[in-house]
């Protein structure tokens, strides 16, 4: 799948959502629980998704809200390339993507579980659907699995492990760690380790209800067969044979 993209939901998806929202518990309590809304905008160096790159030298926007209740959860996710780069040479502004996420999380002791349904809605290239399933545990590091299944195009499957921590600084401050790796298999030719991303970030609180925070990021192959890969995919996208990419940015997030 290569996401370059934007267009409109199609009107399976809008269904689909009008479904989960049809669908959520009408027990007492979930009646009680009141439903939450985020929003955020990053503004960072690239645009990387699983080790492949997907922007050149240019500065990405991406806004995001989420409105969640009863652990069901509606995603919607942008991004703007201000300088998009072209096969022809050309460069110029063009929001390129847009993904609808539809999910669903609860827990069981310290047992976290869930899944959903992802819509790529993509710009040059075909519109893509996957769906997941998650597992984490609620421990220190808190190791997580989640395995994507492509259902169009490419019939793929995509594994990532990830780990994580926060470290309280001052006061509400905190360093957010992550380390994770993905494993790839087209079911055509290619099934490796993938991907391995490693970052670092810092939420500093602004306002009762907003944050705003730096990161900085290193995305790498695992493998010589992944990054024989990456390095002939980004060949193409953004005319450079790199698989290793150093990338960082600020967001900005608000919640209600």
């Amino acid at each position: 799948m290569i996401p370059f993209a934007k267009k409109f939901i199609t009107a399976s998806a809008c269904a689909l959502v009008a479904t989960v929202c049809i669908a959520a518990p009408t027990t007492a309590r979930a009646e009680e629980s009141k439903p939450t809304a985020n929003a955020s905008v990053a503004f960072m160096s690239q645009y990387l998704w699983r080790g492949w790159a997907y922007s050149r030298d240019s500065l990405v926007i991406q806004p995001s809200i989420t409105v969640s209740r009863s652990g069901f959860g509606l995603n919607l996710w942008g991004n703007l390339d201000s300088k998009q780069y072209n096969a022809g040479g050309n460069e110029s502004s063009n929001f390129n993507e847009t993904d609808l996420t539809l999910s669903y999380d609860t827990s069981r002791g310290k047992l976290g579980y869930g899944g959903g349904y992802i819509y790529y809605g993509l710009d040059d290239a075909k519109d893509s659907q996957e769906l997941y399933a998650t597992v984490s545990l609620d421990m220190p590091l808190a190791p997580s699995l989640t395995v994507y299944k492509e259902i169009t195009g490419i019939q793929g499957w995509y594994a990532n492990l990830g780990v994580s921590q926060s470290v309280p600084l001052i006061g509400d401050v905190s360093l957010d760690l992550s380390a994770s790796a993905g494993y790839y298999d087209d079911q055509i030719n290619y099934s490796e380790l993938h991907d391995g991303l490693i970052g670092a970030s810092i939420s500093l609180p602004i306002a009762k209800n907003a944050s705003l925070t730096p990161s900085i990021s290193y995305s790498f192959p695992l493998s010589s067969k992944a990054r024989e890969r990456l390095q002939n995919d980004n060949q193409g996208v953004i005319n450079d044979r790199k698989s290793d990419f150093l990338f960082g940015g600020l967001s900005l997030e608000l919640s209600f």
